[in-house]
């Protein structure tokens, strides 16, 4: 069986709560998984919008959350985790150049947003709050199965 992510705040391909966005409190959504690969030692999770700033005329990849040695013995994060990673846990660098979860915020349009997990082979180093590139290439060749979840957001204030 292949790995799986899914969140009980909103189906894949579906609208993300306003609570999980700028627009709301801006918590991190709850999300669970299974089906991790024999092997795996750590997993990653990386959070980011392909549709920046405008999803009619894309000029980049927006980068929400950075999540990396997260412990194979957790299945899931809690609505609002923030301080509260599991152990081991650690963050990297967003888009607004600061650790932890950063929400939807579109400037226009409706965006995708895609939360990707990655089943790692090892425990990476330190990386020191690396950004989402320097943890893809801390994970390069160690990748055993990755999954991702879609969400859609479209700001109310638009």
């Amino acid at each position: 069986m292949a790995l799986t992510l899914s969140s009980s705040a909103f189906n894949a391909g579906a609208s993300i709560p306003l609570q999980y966005t700028c627009e709301g409190q801006d918590l991190s959504p709850p999300l669970t998984w299974s089906n991790m690969p024999q092997g795996t030692k750590s997993l990653a999770l990386i959070v980011d919008d392909p549709d920046a700033p405008d999803p009619k005329a894309p000029k980049m990849t927006y980068v929400h959350w950075v999540l990396y040695n997260i412990p194979v013995s957790t299945t899931e994060l809690p609505e609002n985790v923030g301080s509260k990673l599991p152990e081991g846990t650690q963050q990297g660098t967003n888009d607004w150049h600061r650790t932890g979860y950063g929400g939807p915020c579109p400037p226009i349009g409706t965006h995708r947003y895609f939360f990707k997990l990655y089943a790692l082979d090892t425990l990476l180093p330190d990386l020191k709050e690396p950004t989402k590139k320097q943890l893809e290439e801390a994970m390069e060749g160690h990748i055993l199965d990755k999954t991702e979840l879609m969400g859609i957001y479209h700001k109310k204030s638009q």
